[in-house]
């Protein structure tokens, strides 16, 4: 069971997960400061609002009182998401696809083609001639 344990621990890719989240608790550390210091005050001057946060619509309810929908708090997170994934994408994933393709290319690997290639229209119809010439009774004996 300790044997296991230790192979799971020692594997490569348990360990690149452990970094990848520490790095991207780091960053995302990062991101959450500039999207609170400087996108969201942005948008809050155009909403003319303290904060992003207040944002919001207050709506009557039947009974008589009033429901507040905080349209900010989810702006907010939309934008504090899409800034995550931005720095992820254009500071991890494309510089390690770059990377790759780099590698690949200095040991000579060609790329796959991602799909088969498919036969032109022309050899299509010589096909279907060629199986129709067969198929046709003067061609019996």
């Amino acid at each position: 069971m300790i044997k296991g344990f230790k192979e799971f621990i020692l594997r490569g890719n348990v360990i690149d997960l452990a970094v990848a989240v520490v790095i991207g608790a780091a960053f995302t550390s990062i991101v959450n400061a500039i999207v609170e210091g400087l996108i969201n005050p942005l948008i809050a001057l155009i909403f003319q609002a303290d904060s992003i946060n207040d944002i919001s619509t207050t709506v009557p309810t039947l009974s008589g009182g009033e429901t507040t929908f905080g349209w900010g708090l989810i702006i907010g997170a939309i934008i504090q998401f899409l800034a995550v994934a931005v720095v992820v994408y254009f500071v991890f994933v494309y510089p390690m696809n770059h990377m790759k393709q780099r590698a690949a290319a200095k040991a000579g690997v060609e790329k796959a083609p991602d799909e088969p290639q498919l036969p032109t229209e022309q050899e299509l119809l010589v096909q279907i001639r060629d199986l129709l010439e067969r198929q046709s009774p003067a061609s019996r004996p």
